[in-house]
């Protein structure tokens, strides 16, 4: 695959990686990426595709979990890779081995490699999201299979970093725009960009359908900026409320993945059981690998640590009823979690205690009905904790959310003032739940629905074959450009001119 078309002039190209998206078929985020550099072409703006070219010994997306020693299916993404650049821009990269690095890296445990920097750069710390990814785990096996894993994934980065340095001496980038900027070849790239102060655009799906985030930050932890003089008017309301009613029964889906079927109300017995407590307390958990955790481990390393310093508090109160909830998309079919609270439940044996219930991942009872009953909830870092406050129910949270930039749930600071507040909700008869963190949740999910959510509906469908993935519908060169579409202007304006890549009020 020879590059197409000579080097841009003197205008500074836009560099655009998303290794981490897709092998073979089209994701939605190896979409938006797409009609990125097709939209910023028809603008002027040059751009150059920085492509894999069997540059990676190992691969977040080409690892086979249960056999880590197969290589990566490099033909089949390369042939992918011939059919959407085959008009663009493009630099290959290969894999050239460090000799030196290769040796350091043997006979290195787990802990080691995790922390493991070669050169200034801390290589170990960059790959590990993807281990955990990867391996559907947070804790790693310190086994021959998962250190031989983590070295290829160092090696591999290493060489997207040394590459990736001769594109940017080469080429002087305008910016970069990388997929989610956790997985360690997006963000290695980000990482070396960074420090040669090139602007960086991280992406993710976007909370509607067929949508996409666009920041400068990152997009796993979705930083979003709302003017204080941001209020929602009646017709905002309105459209919020609308929104509201359907994800309240279950009518939801995220990056075209619908969790619930259906859902359940409270059973007869949860009732009755709820009934016979002087209180109830849901505790709502989340999927430990996801690429969101890595923001929200604060004052707990992670999310079972936090679950372990709760048991003892539940044994404290045995006259409140504590339910625990584990995530829905722990048993995702293609993804299912190796690392699950069901596990966590067993190991703990919390079936002794008498005041808690378990409602594992597969049960499709409805999370909202919990929350009606509920005293206050608490939660690490799951979305439930923003819905739960615009119902008016008090939420305390363990982990940083993507929520908790502003003030919507309570969120203490320290693990001390954490567990502090945890006893304090739990000896008061009743909670009021503070009127700001209604309204600053719905100006969020108000912002992240209509503002950060930048639509591709009218070029993407479902491919009708792969969950979450697509192809592209019949539309014209002319609806890539800024005046017939209100995403593309914000994709244009937010590369041309650094503006904030929202759309309009």
């Amino acid at each position: 695959m020879d590059r197409l078309v000579s080097p841009p002039g003197e205008k500074q190209p836009v560099i655009i990686f998303n290794a981490s998206t897709r092998i073979t078929g089209m994701s939605q985020n190896a979409s938006f990426s797409l009609i990125t550099a097709w939209a910023l072409r028809l603008a002027g703006q040059p751009v150059i595709h920085f492509v894999c070219s069997q540059g990676m010994a190992a691969c977040v997306l080409g690892t086979n979990r249960e056999d880590v020693w197969r290589e990566p299916p490099c033909k089949r993404c390369l042939e992918q890779s011939r059919r959407l650049y085959k008009y663009g821009e493009i630099e290959l990269f290969s894999n050239i081995t460090d000799p030196q690095l290769r040796a350091t890296l043997e006979g290195l445990n787990i802990q080691q490699l995790t922390g493991f920097v070669y050169k200034g750069m801390h290589l170990g710390e960059l790959v590990l999201p993807s281990m955990r990814w990867v391996l559907r785990r947070h804790h790693l096996f310190d086994d021959h299979n998962t250190k031989f894993l983590y070295r290829q994934f160092i090696l591999s980065a290493w060489n997207v970093a040394c590459r990736f340095e001769d594109v940017v001496k080469q080429y002087h980038p305008k910016s970069v725009l990388v997929f989610n900027g956790m997985f360690f070849p997006e963000a290695t790239v980000r990482n070396v960009a960074l420090k040669h102060d090139i602007r960086v655009v991280t992406h993710e799906a976007g909370i509607q359908p067929f949508s996409g985030f666009f920041t400068e930050g990152e997009a796993t932890a979705y930083p979003v900026i709302i003017p204080a003089s941001f209020k929602l008017s009646k017709i905002q309301n309105e459209r919020l409320d609308d929104y509201l009613a359907d994800r309240f029964e279950g009518k939801f889906s995220m990056a075209d993945v619908k969790f619930w079927s259906s859902m359940e109300d409270l059973s007869s017995q949860l009732l009755h059981d709820i009934d016979r407590y002087q209180h109830f307390v849901p505790i709502f958990t989340n999927v430990i690998f996801d690429t969101s955790q890595p923001h929200s481990n604060l004052i707990y390393p992670d999310m079972f640590q936090w679950l372990d310093s709760l048991l003892p508090v539940i044994k404290k109160y045995p006259k409140t009823l504590f339910v625990i909830r584990a995530h829905p998309d722990e048993i995702r079919p293609g993804k299912a979690s190796q690392e699950t609270v069901s596990d966590w439940a067993v190991h703990r044996n919390i079936s002794g205690l008498k005041n808690i219930r378990f409602i594992g991942p597969e049960q499709p009872l409805s999370s909202y009905a919990l929350i009606k009953k509920a005293k206050f909830i608490m939660v690490y870092n799951s979305t439930i904790g923003l819905e739960a406050s615009i119902m008016n129910i008090p939420v305390l949270s363990a982990g940083r959310a993507r929520f908790t930039q502003y003030q919507t749930v309570y969120f203490p600071k320290t693990r001390a003032a954490y567990l502090k507040k945890l006893d304090e909700f739990l000896k008061s008869k009743k909670i009021k739940p503070l009127p700001a963190h209604h309204i600053q949740a719905r100006r969020f999910l108000y912002y992240q629905l209509f503002r950060t959510s930048l639509s591709f509906e009218k070029y993407l469908e479902a491919d009708g074959i792969w969950r979450g993935f697509v192809r592209l519908t019949n539309f014209q060169p002319d609806d890539l450009r800024s005046e017939n579409s209100e995403t593309i202007r914000v994709l244009t304006e937010g590369f041309l001119t650094g503006k904030p890549f929202l759309n309009k009020e």
